[in-house]
């Protein structure tokens, strides 16, 4: 099979023995988020990681070298600390505050970064958890905003948040991701994923930071996830070894409907500079909750291959879905079966 299949792990898949199925299936390697946690404190992961593809290899001398991404906070907004977690119902009212005003221990505050909260004004739409939850702003005061729920759902911590159309100036890299650059070699890491890519400085930043950490052979994978991203499509090309479609919140810096016309375009330019994409997000999203996909899904990830794509990844599907080994299977298959047909 050409496409490689990343899973992600998480609770749901971190242990040796479901790693060595989700392998077996024909996962090709597996992506680190480093947006909650460090490698630090996942390095027991990473070990049954590293065990689990070990006894695979060991019955399976073809099995492909295996591959282990992180995935950098990057120039990402994010929610702050909650005290719990929190059901949002349509039309709810919600304070929300810049970081560092706000009093953790009052449920009905919501502590957000204060680049975003100084962009707030009556009627600006705030999209949380790539766009799970929509709030609109009523009214704003130096000290808070009122907000109403237009989309409802539950509110976790250090969920993505954003503004659509706004791109905010943020470094390319947190404290946290330069310290998870200079232990990746020591853990075995083979690439590298910066989300939010903005243009081709952010590149040179991350490239920068490897080279430093003595990394510089560490693949990098361009995250195309807001407007700017995909404007500067092809100046980015020379700077990555690889562009991935991020559609969770690509779909909701661009618009949803026009997502599936801005995938072809970038599956065009890479195609066309012989450059190799991924798709990512919500490809099997089903199957978090379901033993089977959507005919909608499998036909998703047909689209994939007719497109191009050098690789695809699971996400919430392995990482915290009731299915893992399931999800990894029906990708698995579903690309054979494209590609079969596709030559």
């Amino acid at each position: 099979m050409r496409t490689k299949v990343y899973g992600t792990v998480g609770p749901a898949c971190c242990d040796t023995e479901v790693l060595v199925q989700l392998f077996e299936k024909g996962m090709t390697g597996i992506r680190i988020n480093l947006s909650h946690v460090n490698l630090v404190e996942v390095t027991d992961w990473i070990e049954n990681i590293k065990a689990a593809y070990m006894q695979v290899k060991k019955d399976n001398t073809e099995q492909p070298e295996l591959e282990m991404l992180i995935d950098l906070i990057g120039p990402e907004m994010r929610l702050g600390e909650l005290p719990t977690e929190r059901k949002l119902k349509l039309g709810d009212k919600l304070t929300i505050m810049a970081e560092g005003k706000t009093n953790l221990f009052d449920p009905t505050e919501l502590p957000i970064p204060t680049p975003i909260f100084e962009h707030l004004e009556e009627g600006t739409i705030l999209l949380i958890d790539d766009g799970k939850i929509m709030l609109e702003v009523e009214e704003k005061s130096t000290r808070a905003a009122e907000c109403v729920v237009r989309r409802e759902g539950t509110l976790y911590s250090e969920k993505s948040i954003a503004i659509p159309g706004v791109v905010i100036e943020t470094p390319t890299l947190t404290d946290s991701d330069i310290d998870n650059i200079r232990r990746a070699k020591e853990y075995g890491i083979t690439g590298v994923m910066l989300p939010f890519v903005r243009g081709k400085e952010d590149l040179c930043n991350l490239s920068g930071a490897l080279e430093a950490a003595g990394a510089k052979d560490m693949r990098v994978y361009a995250k195309i996830e807001n407007e700017l991203g995909v404007q500067k499509i092809e100046e980015l090309l020379p700077f990555c070894d690889e562009i991935v479609i991020a559609r969770g919140d690509l779909g909701n810096s661009i618009g949803l409907y026009e997502l599936p016309v801005v995938q072809a375009k970038i599956a065009k330019v890479c195609n066309a500079a012989n450059k190799p994409f991924m798709i990512a997000t919500q490809m099997l999203a089903t199957m978090e909750r379901a033993a089977v996909p959507t005919r909608a899904e499998v036909s998703d990830i047909y689209r994939a291959v007719s497109e191009g794509a050098a690789s695809v990844i699971l996400t919430g599907e392995t990482a915290a879905g009731k299915y893992p080994v399931e999800a990894v299977e029906c990708m698995v298959k579903t690309l054979q079966a494209a590609e079969d047909y596709l030559g």
